[in-house]
């Protein structure tokens, strides 16, 4: 009699070729035959029990432990071949119950008034630099790239991705200029340097990233310009800023703090000033984060939809003056990301160990799975209060790019960045 386990696979694996060992040895071929052949294997009951239960959670826990194993093929493999197939991952009630639970604890959490910012942050962005320095590019832009002209390396990427926003952003000489989550400094660094006279502030919550940018700042000369700091953007208060940017920021805002977020960009937000803000965004509302991302690699994060983020937007008085929606950018984003990790697995098994490489291997093979068919996309907002302040066309962004790139040319070298 074929075990449960089996049965869900056969139901959901109806294209393409799985070889599937089950715990008590059994081999089963499921799929059509056609494609590359993926072969897995479970190495315990429990395991396979685990897996059928809740495979939201437990696939990639059970990846990390070694306990699902990949023989031909690599995780990526895998879950392309299952999302080929369905992007559901409810199969029976226990499954339905466990997810609305999930979704209820998710959105319960968002709206508490403890502050856990700092602590959601510092699970993921404190980790040794050694570790992502294993796969970003050489600025450590730590967010999706713009594959535009495609086909071009992420290095390329990452510097048309801020190229894009500072186009946007319709920078003028002596602005002061604010980044909510400043990263390692990269893009603060690219705005400051291209805007005569700019005035810098970027905000993080992370202490391994302000050294880092701090540091950087300083290589550059430009300390007297630029400054990091450790805050909240909560607690700013009595500032005006001429330009706000905040790029892969508002994913770790929390859905029952956009009302507050938005405010507070009204309250810093000049009369006159402009704000684009780049984060992840989704189709529809789904109301929680997967289960095993939050957890393991960024606690208290949401990806909202277009329909989620509007309405706090417009109630805190703000304008939208521009939306883009970038699909398929973080894809490819991803892609060098991983590809990159993966060629460097001993380093990184060195700084932490084999469970923790599989963990972001698992991590950064299931979120390229997202954009590719879970349609997620980058949205990038263009936000004002006066709706004079930006022009009444877009042809602006291709001519303020046309004399960044000239700014580009004549910027001396990145120096490496170092830890």
């Amino acid at each position: 009699m074929a075990s449960a386990f089996l049965s869900i696979v056969q139901q959901i694996i109806r294209k393409g070729s799985l070889k599937l060992t089950l715990a008590n040895g059994d081999t089963h071929m499921v799929g059509d035959g056609s494609g590359e052949t993926v072969v897995a294997r479970l190495a315990d009951q429990e395991a396979e029990d685990a897996i059928r239960r809740d495979p939201t959670m437990k696939l990639g826990e059970m990846y990390m432990q070694g306990r699902f194993i990949l023989e031909q093929g690599n995780i990526y493999d895998f879950l392309s071949l299952v999302k080929q197939n369905t992007t559901n991952e409810i199969f029976d009630f226990k499954m339905a119950a466990l997810l609305v639970g999930r979704i209820a604890l998710q959105q319960l959490k968002s709206r508490m008034p403890v502050n856990r910012n700092k602590h959601n942050v510092a699970h993921h962005y404190d980790l040794s630099a050694k570790l992502f320095d294993l796969f970003l590019d050489e600025d450590w832009q730590y967010s999706c790239g713009y594959f535009e002209p495609p086909g071009i390396g992420l290095d390329e990427a990452q510097l048309a991705k801020k190229r894009h926003i500072a186009a946007k952003l319709l920078l003028r000489p002596n602005q002061r200029i604010l980044e909510i989550g400043s990263g390692w400094g990269g893009m603060g660094l690219y705005l400051t340097e291209a805007t005569d006279g700019a005035d810098f502030t970027g905000i993080t919550l992370s202490e391994e990233q302000l050294k880092v940018s701090r540091d950087r700042a300083a290589k550059r000369g430009l300390a007297d310009r630029v400054r990091f700091e450790l805050q909240d953007y909560r607690s700013m208060a009595g500032q005006k800023f001429d330009r706000i940017v905040s790029v892969g920021m508002f994913e770790h805002v929390g859905i029952g703090n956009y009302p507050n977020f938005f405010r507070k960009v009204a309250d810093l937000l000049d009369d006159n000033g402009v704000m684009v803000l780049h984060s992840i965004g989704r189709p529809r509302p789904s109301f929680g984060t997967n289960a095993f991302i939050e957890k393991y690699i960024f606690p208290g994060g949401y990806i909202p939809s277009v329909g989620e983020v509007l309405p706090p937007l417009e109630k805190a008085g703000l304008l939208v003056r521009d939306v883009e929606i970038l699909p398929m950018h973080y894809a490819y984003t991803l892609r060098h990301w991983r590809e990159r990790f993966v060629a460097r697995k001993a380093e990184a098994v060195a700084l932490y160990d084999e469970q923790f490489f599989r963990m972001w291997e698992f991590y950064l093979a299931g979120s390229e799975m997202g954009f590719r068919w879970d349609e997620l996309f980058i949205l990038q907002i263009q936000i004002a209060k006066n709706q004079f302040t930006v022009p009444d066309n877009r042809n602006y962004i291709a001519r303020n790019e046309a004399k960044l790139q000239e700014f580009e040319a004549r910027r001396p070298p990145l120096e490496k960045v170092t830890f």
